[in-house]
C-alpha cells in the first residue's frame, strides 16, 4: 500500500491506492475514502466505478471529488469538508501524490479561519507536500 500521510486523527492523504487496499483500510478502521482524481488521468489507475465497488465490498464509504490543480472550486473544498463532517472516524483522501487532496483540505482550513494563509507553506512542509497550489488558489480567489 502507498504511504499514508496523517494530517490529524481523522484525516489522512495518500497517492493512488490499489483496489485491494480498500479491505486493508477498512481493517485499519477507515470509514471513508475520497478519490480526488478524474477518471482516465493515467491508464493504470482504477476507475471511480472500480474504486466504488472495492469500497462497497470493504464496507467503506466512497466519494469521488475529481479535481485538477487549476480546476479546484470552492464547491470541491466544501464537498471534502462535508465528507469529513459526516464521517465518524478516519477518512483517507487520495490523488496521484496526495497534493490535491491536502490542497483541498488546506484551502478549507484557511477559508474557515482555522489556518492563516501565511501558515500554508509550513503546514505543507510538515507533511511533505507542496501547498503552493493552495496559496495560488487563495490569491486567485481574493482570499
Amino acid at each position: 500500500m502507498t504511504a499514508l500521510i496523517q494530517i490529524n486523527d481523522d484525516f489522512f492523504v495518500a497517492g493512488q491506492i490499489a483496489l485491494q487496499d480498500f479491505a486493508t483500510l477498512a481493517g485499519q478502521g477507515f470509514k471513508a475514502v475520497v478519490n480526488n482524481r478524474p477518471d482516465g488521468e493515467e491508464p493504470s489507475q482504477p476507475s471511480s466505478a472500480e474504486e466504488a465497488a472495492a469500497a462497497a465490498a470493504a464496507g467503506v464509504r466512497y466519494e469521488q471529488i475529481p479535481v485538477t490543480g487549476p480546476s479546484i472550486s470552492e464547491a470541491d473544498v466544501r464537498a471534502l469538508q462535508a465528507v469529513l463532517a459526516e464521517t465518524d472516524g478516519p477518512v483517507l483522501a487520495h490523488c496521484r501524490s496526495g497534493t490535491r487532496s491536502l490542497t483541498l483540505y488546506a484551502i478549507g482550513e484557511v477559508l474557515d479561519g482555522r489556518m492563516q494563509r501565511d501558515e500554508l507553506q509550513a503546514f505543507g512542509i510538515d507533511h511533505g507536500i507542496d501547498l503552493r497550489g493552495a496559496e495560488a488558489w487563495l490569491a486567485r480567489n481574493g482570499r
